[in-house]
């Protein structure tokens, strides 16, 4: 699978409003109540990475989780990033 361009990154942002680019990666940071809440969605990630079997970078301290999305074997954000990005937002929750 080939790393996307910058132009098609940009233009495919535009439908994922709350993911950005950093370090090389698509990400998304979210806030929990609490850090029981934190980890039950990062459970939840866990099993939707694996029904894709395309696992996300997590990040978690105490009540924030940063995802991080990259395809290593195309060094760089492929359509199967924006597709799992696209899928993680179905599950988080409202804010």
């Amino acid at each position: 699978m080939k790393a996307l361009t910058l132009e098609e990154l940009q233009t495919a942002l535009a439908e994922l409003p709350h993911w950005q680019l950093a370090e090389g990666k698509l990400t998304r940071d979210l806030a929990f109540a609490t850090f029981i809440e934190a980890l039950a969605f990062v459970n939840q990630v866990a099993a939707l990475a694996e029904a894709q079997n395309h696992h996300p970078d997590m990040d978690i301290r105490y009540d924030k989780v940063r995802l991080g999305l990259i395809t290593h074997d195309a060094n760089g954000i492929t359509r199967r990033d924006l597709r799992l990005a696209a899928a993680l937002d179905a599950i988080a929750p409202e804010k």
